[in-house]
């Protein structure tokens, strides 16, 4: 970490990574297998980030690996289309509401590209956004809330200048009320609201029931774009990503959609698609430019190919019964301390608030103890256990989480619950 703080801002090549929010020195990885990391000092942990989502199937699966080798073995980039990156496209626009697809290498691009397609496409500036909810280090959504309901939002950060957020109306989530008096007062001016499918990046907060379905009518009804964030729900929550959970089972489709994170089976790759008279505007076939020299790469492309074939129902299933039995034994641990808390989950995705809940907004969930959190995450480190060095993030499991794994983890949660009472967690 010395070496590491003498060449890299905070040792680090992306802030949570540093464990700020939690004390502490972090970890060195050196090799990852099925649910387990091992660290430099040859230390294992039960690996609850699995890369923030992509390792869906654990990490050096077998037949990821082969595939990722023969494809290496052929070239590691051509600057020209390649067959992997139409193979991927058409699996995800099999198994989403996206009828066309183009290919970045991380979700920030797609992001900031679908909401300049969004621009393009409309003809009008204005991008609505909710509090809490991330999408990569996009400069006019890296925005807070404006002092009043319906102001236009502030830099979150410095470096962002103000004209790159004067654009940007930031809202709490799940309130209808906010979002149809944002549209009845700039309606004619909104391009797009975008929005995680369902929030992971503030802890797990569930859209309202219906709450997707309504943005996506508000939007239809005033001529603006709905653009869904699916860059950590996507292929994750469900095989269909949170579409699966309302959209295809209530019978709407976002406009536009942003993917990541399992699509690149581990490696740097991401995606934005939707409506085909939508996407035909992005250049070649239309005005709004849009490029990547790496965008398609065929090591990526690869991997994320191998990942989504190897996603079957049963791997979902698998991953959705381990999450249950932790989600279990967690709450009953931090009952058991008397550590107020709750639990929110979307499909296999899942969180725990230091909290009473319900969590419904950024609010909400900036009421969780990250003191008590601290004190619970180095706990279950000790045990063996790698949880997100935040207490505003998801947890993720694998198929590879087997029998061994899980009980490690049911082994710490009783001694880490009490570390949270004690420090300051107790209800």
């Amino acid at each position: 970490m010395q070496r590491a703080h003498a060449v890299t801002p905070g040792g680090v090549n992306s802030p949570v990574r540093a464990f700020n929010a939690v004390g502490g020195s972090p970890r060195f990885i050196r090799s990852a297998s099925g649910p387990w990391l091992t660290d430099v000092d040859g230390n294992r942990y039960v690996d609850l980030i699995c890369s923030w989502g992509p390792m869906l199937l654990g990490h050096a699966h077998p037949e990821v690996q082969a595939a990722v080798q023969a494809a290496v073995s052929r070239g590691t980039s051509y600057g020209t289309p390649t067959e992997p990156e139409v193979e991927l496209a058409e699996e995800i626009v099999a198994r989403t509401s996206v009828e066309r697809v183009r290919f970045v290498s991380s979700g920030t691009e797609a992001t900031m590209s679908a909401i300049r397609l969004a621009r393009g496409f409309t003809g009008r500036d204005v991008v609505v956004k909710f509090a809490g909810c991330y999408h990569g280090h996009v400069d006019a959504l890296l925005a807070s809330a404006g002092s009043g309901l319906i102001t236009f939002a502030l830099p979150g950060t410095p470096g962002v200048p103000a004209s790159s957020t004067e654009l940007t109306l930031v809202l709490p989530y799940n309130d209808r009320a906010a979002v149809e008096a944002v549209f009845a007062e700039h309606g004619d001016r909104i391009a797009c609201l975008v929005t995680e499918a369902a929030p992971g990046n503030m802890g797990i907060v569930p859209p309202d029931p219906g709450f997707n379905a309504f943005l996506a009518e508000t939007c239809a009804r005033h001529g603006a774009l709905f653009v869904s964030d699916e860059v950590m729900t996507g292929f994750r929550a469900t095989r269909e990503g949170q579409w699966g959970l309302d959209g295809k089972v209530e019978g709407w489709r976002p406009d536009l959609v942003t993917f990541g994170k399992v699509m690149g089976g581990g490696f740097p790759a991401a995606a934005f698609g939707g409506r085909a008279d939508v996407m035909s505007h992005l250049a070649p076939e239309g005005p709004v430019y849009q490029a990547g020299t790496l965008s398609g790469n065929p090591i990526a492309t690869t991997a994320g190919l191998a990942t989504l074939r190897l996603a079957t129902q049963d791997v979902y299933d698998h991953i959705g019964s381990a999450a249950d039995t932790i989600k279990a034994a967690a709450s009953e641990a931090l009952s058991a301390a008397g550590v107020a808390h709750t639990v929110q989950s979307t499909g296999t995705m899942f969180s725990v608030f230091l909290c009473e809940g319900p969590v419904r907004d950024f609010t909400d969930a900036s009421r969780t103890d990250t003191t008590a959190y601290a004190a619970f995450f180095h706990s279950m480190l000790d045990a063996g256990v790698y949880l997100p060095p935040s207490a505003y993030e998801a947890w993720f499991l694998s198929s590879a989480h087997d029998e061994e794994a899980v009980q490690t983890v049911l082994d710490a949660l009783p001694a880490a619950a009490r570390a949270a009472a004690a420090a300051g967690g107790a209800a």
